[in-house]
């Protein structure tokens, strides 16, 4: 398989995105360049090797090819003859065209867990460089001179003193945002969707080509609309313009018997004048299946509302935990009574 990305990362195969992240931020402190002045290359290579690794792993696609194909696959190098990859797009004349994994810079990934600027800031310079950024603490080797630039501007300059770069920013393309429609059911229990995207990724050549992509979202139980979920940089490549983030947007669908007022799920029910004086029943059929049997003794009045309490929607940070289930009764009067019935109706109520 080459390059073993589990055992550089220290996860094991069936490593969770959590695993992946704690392994990550502790090793990336470890091997930091910054921190290691008296091993820097060593430090500088392992650095390197834990953010490709981390790379990988953390991207399903990547993660999945790697699994398949190993080292080889991601590289770019032909995958064995009918191998089913959907990641594998069969090319013209010259060849197959084969998925490429080009690697980002080790600082963008340094980057996203711990802000742009180094987190050794504090601990003075190299050697004859004083404190602050001063000496030469930052290779643009390895961190490129966009992350020389902000870690320098975020901590004030050396001495008030102007830095000229060269190189040319990348930016960034606008996010795309998609809405996502869920059932109260799926945001109920928690639900897993798995959306195929199509998108252009370059090879090391800068020639794009056209590939598919299967995204696996986890919905939570108890998620709300308006829940965000991103896949950074999901977007089409181009040159230097870093692909743009993809969003998704819970969106709730409409259901027929419950509504949602935040953690509250709400229903109307519709009753006869003669239940609303003298008992009622409720019958419901809950979220996840359930049927649920509320007797009601008490006099239903217009604008009457029954409280169950833990039968609303689960708590997004504690799920064991929900809201309550509010039934509210639309009461339907007679539209006429005859002379004995008004009778018969003031002696009761008298």
């Amino acid at each position: 398989m080459g390059v073993d990305y589990y055992k550089i990362l220290q996860v094991d195969k069936n490593a969770s995105d959590d695993d992946l992240k704690k392994s990550y931020r502790k090793l990336a402190m470890k091997w930091h360049p910054d921190k290691n002045p008296n091993n820097k290359k060593e430090a500088e290579a392992k650095f390197k090797q834990i953010s490709e690794a981390y790379e990988v792993l953390s991207d399903p696609q990547k993660r999945a090819v790697y699994d398949q194909y190993g080292e080889e696959g991601l590289k770019g190098q032909v995958p064995p003859p009918g191998a089913g990859s959907s990641f594998f797009q069969g090319g013209g004349g010259d060849g197959p065209t084969v998925f490429r994994f080009n690697p980002r810079n080790a600082d963008d990934i340094f980057a996203e867990f711990f802000g742009s600027s180094s987190p050794f800031a504090s601990m003075g310079g190299g050697g004859g460089g004083g404190g602050g950024l001063g000496g030469s603490r930052f290779s643009s080797g390895l961190f490129g001179d966009d992350f020389f630039r902000s870690a320098f501007t975020a901590a004030g300059g050396a001495g008030g003193a102007d830095v000229h770069m060269n190189s040319h920013r990348q930016h960034k393309a606008a996010a795309i945002e998609r809405s996502l429609p869920c059932s109260l059911e799926e945001l109920y229990k928690g639900a897993t969707k798995k959306m195929k995207i199509s998108r252009e990724i370059a090879d090391v050549s800068g020639k794009t080509m056209p590939v598919e992509e299967i995204l696996t979202i986890n919905i939570k139980p108890g998620w709300k609309k308006g829940t965000k979920i991103t896949f950074p940089e999901k977007g089409n490549e181009q040159p230097n313009v870093a692909p743009a983030d993809l969003v998704f947007i819970i969106d709730e669908k409409p259901h027929p018997v419950f509504t949602r007022e935040g953690n509250d799920l709400v229903t109307t029910q519709k009753i006869s004048l003669v239940e609303a004086l003298t008992g009622y029943t409720a019958q419901l059929t809950s979220l996840d299946g359930r049927s649920i049997t509320i007797p009601i003794s008490n006099v239903i009045h217009p604008g009457y509302e029954e409280v169950v309490a833990r039968e609303g929607m689960p708590i997004p940070k504690d799920p064991t935990k929900k809201g309550n289930l509010r039934i509210k009764f639309d009461i339907k009067f007679p539209k006429y009574l005859n002379g004995e019935q008004k009778a018969g109706i003031k002696r009761l109520l008298a």
